[in-house]
């Protein structure tokens, strides 16, 4: 074959893969833009949201968790647990609703039995990226800093029901070869198998790609999310926070080892916004 034919030919595989991965970006925003069905009515708990506790809100997903509690008025006091502060950090700090403790060593929850005895409702955010990470730290963060502060809060707590909320991450699967992947399904069934028996329940959220709140996102972020947002695989860091609230009211509607992904992190979320809307006496 000559180079001419070549190139020929490595042009129409190009050309039949762009025609391939059009057609499959297409059926996906199809499929994306079918209703979300409605969450149906449940009691709510609106006392489980009084006082709150994130770690990792320095983070992009913590971040628009803090951002969407802070708009809650069902939560009256935030406890942020962090290695640093943030502007949204000190903004809530300076409202009077968040409560700033510095904490660096997430193996050793001593300093904070007295706070933890305070909080029924636990977000979690904190975790790092898989580049250049080894296993072991990987695993150490996601999988025994969060280990550690169950065992901790667990003898602690005082309420009849706690509920822990963690971000884990899509397409995650056991027969993975990926460090990171194997790392996060152990920080799953290690998280579960501890609540597994007790008044906890642990509930994994599932997303794709996580825009982070507005005013925080890059240009290339924002690129990513219009990208991903389409076809279901994206959702805002403030919609996490939303679906993570309107799960905490619903005490008995999620029980230990849930798994939510993209799409009903969404559903939670609207329920969330919708309810809001009403109480408000918005459209």
């Amino acid at each position: 074959m000559n180079l001419t034919a070549f190139r020929r030919a490595v042009a129409r595989l190009l050309a039949a893969i762009a025609t391939l991965f059009t057609l499959f970006y297409l059926v996906g925003v199809y499929f994306n833009l079918q209703p979300l069905q409605p969450l149906e009515d449940a009691p709510l708990d609106v006392s489980a949201l009084r006082t709150v506790a994130i770690f990792g809100a320095s983070g992009t997903a913590g971040d628009g968790i803090l951002e969407a509690a802070l708009a809650d008025p069902n939560v009256e006091t935030i406890h942020v647990i962090t290695r640093r502060a943030t502007p949204r950090i000190e903004a809530g700090v300076a409202a009077g609703k968040v409560v700033m403790t510095v904490h660096t060593d997430y193996l050793d929850y001593t300093a904070l039995r007295d706070l933890l005895a305070q909080v029924n409702t636990v977000y979690w955010a904190i975790g790092i990226s898989a580049v250049g990470a080894d296993q072991q730290t990987y695993g150490m963060i996601h999988v025994d800093f969060p280990a550690q502060f169950l065992e901790a809060w667990l003898s602690v707590a005082r309420a009849e029901a706690l509920s822990f909320q963690f971000i884990s991450s899509s397409d995650i699967s056991e027969d993975s070869d990926t460090m990171w992947v194997r790392e996060k399904i152990r920080a799953e069934k290690t998280l579960f198998a501890l609540a597994q028996g007790t008044h906890l329940r642990v509930i994994a959220y599932r997303p794709d790609y996580i825009r982070p709140a507005r005013g925080e996102a890059h240009l290339g972020q924002k690129l990513m999310y219009g990208f991903f947002r389409p076809v279901g695989a994206a959702v805002r860091s403030t919609e996490i926070g939303q679906a993570m609230l309107e799960v905490s009211e619903r005490a008995g509607h999620l029980d230990n080892g849930a798994k939510l992904s993209s799409r009903a992190i969404r559903r939670y979320s609207a329920a969330y916004l919708a309810r809001a809307g009403q109480l408000s006496g918005k459209e």
